[in-house]
């Protein structure tokens, strides 16, 4: 059965500045990031193993994909994802 997928408020205001800073130079390419990156995320459903562990996070349920230069970083729970953080490739993460 397909897991609801669950954005934080951090990860949903850093995808949100990542589409703005998009959008000041390409409008179209910012759209297309958007499309990509909801795409990604609703697959997270049937698939939620498929991204590798979160190296600075010792945590087999916490899980990254790269979307373009960015990591979308997720926690698979009991009947459920949780969109953790959104933030550039280059940002060391330890938000747990």
């Amino acid at each position: 059965m397909a897991k609801p997928i669950i954005w934080t408020d951090s990860a949903s205001q850093n995808l949100e500045h990542a589409v703005d800073y998009i959008f000041l130079d390409s409008p179209s390419y910012a759209l297309s990031f958007l499309s990509d990156v909801m795409e990604r995320v609703r697959t997270l459903d049937v698939f939620p193993y498929r991204g590798r562990l979160v190296p600075e996070v010792n945590n087999e349920d916490v899980r990254e994909i790269f979307i373009h230069r960015y990591r979308l970083i997720y926690q698979v729970q009991e009947g459920r994802i949780v969109i953790l953080t959104f933030v550039h490739g280059a940002t060391n993460w330890n938000g747990l």
